[in-house]
């Protein structure tokens, strides 16, 4: 399934029914579009959800950094958006992706790596790539 883009005025009108936060923000789902598997949460800004749905690559807002995070700019772990989804109270989103390699900044699949157990929290799963490794050599040339 290949994402293709609502036109201008079509996603104006769907954009007009999303209710942000009092801090201009609502909560974003990342899912596996194919398996299921949740990969993460993170926050979208009127700015960033448009972006998303016009381009398919998905786009984020950093809290920390004040600004927008198209996931994957920095890391190459990109998210490849196959469906967005509105939320019953419109405060939510779902996005059905591709993710290309790992979704979590700690070098895991997934951001969801633990487990509240009755011994305690138990790590599902071990990182598949060094989290060193995923910030500082993609798309840099070195002289």
């Amino acid at each position: 399934m290949t994402y293709t883009a609502p036109d201008a005025t079509m996603l104006d009108a769907m954009l007009n029914t999303v209710k942000y936060d009092a801090s201009g923000l609502i909560a974003a789902i990342a899912q596996q579009h194919d398996t299921g598997e949740v990969l993460m949460i993170a926050w979208m800004t009127a700015e960033a959800l448009r972006e998303t749905l016009l381009t398919g690559q998905v786009c984020y807002y950093s809290r920390s950094r004040k600004k927008l995070w198209r996931k994957g700019e920095t890391s190459g772990q990109v998210q490849h958006l196959h469906e967005a989804r509105l939320d019953c109270d419109a405060d939510a989103v779902l996005l059905l992706v591709n993710q290309i390699g790992v979704a979590c900044h700690t070098g895991r699949r997934s951001c969801f790596y633990r487990a509240f157990t009755p011994t305690g929290l138990v790590e599902l799963t071990k990182p598949e790539i060094d989290p060193a490794e995923l910030y500082h050599t993609h798309g840099h040339t070195h002289a």
